[in-house]
């Protein structure tokens, strides 16, 4: 396959570059069931917005992942929530509601990276553990290739929406991003 052009980073195929990449993320690779591809950029730069500036992707190509903390009772379920990077999770309404907790909020970063494997920043849904639920935005899921984490801050992933709709424990939820500013 090409590599794709995205904004102004050379990407190449992710299985050939696992040194780019958290151990969780390289590991769940040969069960992807689509095409991968890993660019390195500067770790300073991680974050979306950082990251879309200086790299030239818009918005609207990047999705991030965030980890939520869904409790019930003494009871705490972790789930990623993927959404573009233009929009927000639903954290206290459609994540809680779909995840049957009585209070959902964004897991502590300590946890966050502790449970994932993941480095804070750099968290995707390439790799997660088995038993969170990946709750992917309709939007996100339709997108023809999104930048997402790598795991680590140093790189980053391109996969197709499809791909990231297909990940184990994925469900696509309308909805879930909503926009920025409300």
């Amino acid at each position: 396959m090409t590599a794709p052009q995205l904004g102004t980073l050379t990407w190449a195929p992710a299985a050939d570059r696992t040194d780019l990449l958290a151990a969780p993320v390289a590991a769940a690779l040969p069960g992807l069931g689509g095409p991968a591809w890993v660019t390195e950029i500067d770790d300073a730069l991680a974050d979306t917005a950082a990251f879309g500036e200086a790299y030239a992707v818009p918005g609207h190509a990047s999705a991030n992942c965030v980890v939520v903390a869904a409790r019930r009772g003494g009871e705490t379920t972790l789930a990623a929530c993927l959404v573009l990077a233009t929009t927000r999770a639903d954290v206290n309404g459609l994540v809680r509601k779909h995840l049957g907790a009585r209070k959902a909020s964004f897991a502590p970063q300590d946890v966050a990276v502790a449970e994932s494997g993941m480095a804070y920043g750099g968290i995707t849904p390439v790799g997660l553990p088995a038993s969170w639920p990946v709750l992917v935005d309709a939007a996100v899921a339709a997108g023809e290739l999104l930048v997402v984490g790598s795991g680590i801050r140093g790189s980053k992933l391109a996969v197709p929406g499809s791909v990231l709709a297909a990940l184990p424990g994925a469900v696509v939820l309308a909805g879930l991003g909503l926009p920025s500013g409300g």
